[in-house]
């Protein structure tokens, strides 16, 4: 059951809560859809092509995407070289831009809440490991 613990499915989770949110929370924004359906869509989009650029370039440095395996190289170059964690950046850019989307106000506590989980279950094991292999160059 390992491969269930990975972040896509820590995401889908939270968008579930989100889209649930946003059908039992009948409650619109100040501004109104335009607005928030544009700046949900702007960070869903901006998240789906952090993701994409750090897929991109894991994959040409030949090392694994997936969070439980050992990596054979420290990428830092790309967009790792503007952000250490540019997939979790991208989840949580998506995360939020959902709730923006379907005017969900109160799901927008579930980004600190999906960034804690992330961090704990994910960042802070990678980073060591990464520390541990690559020691001068992390």
């Amino acid at each position: 059951m390992k491969w269930i613990d990975i972040p896509p499915v820590w995401l889908l989770l939270a968008v579930v809560v989100t889209w649930w949110t946003a059908q039992l929370q009948p409650m619109s924004w100040a501004l109104g859809g335009p607005v928030t359906e544009l700046l949900g869509g702007l960070l869903v989009g901006g998240g789906i092509v952090l993701i994409l650029l750090a897929a991109a370039e894991m994959r040409k440095q030949r090392t694994t995407i997936i969070p439980h395996l050992e990596a054979d190289k420290l990428v830092t170059s790309g967009i790792f070289k503007r952000s250490r964690n540019p997939i979790y950046l991208g989840d949580l850019l998506i995360l939020a831009g959902l709730a923006l989307r379907w005017e969900a106000p109160v799901a927008l506590l579930l980004v600190p809440l999906f960034l804690g989980t992330i961090t704990a279950r994910f960042i802070v094991p990678e980073e060591n490991r990464l520390r541990r292999k690559f020691r001068a160059d992390f």
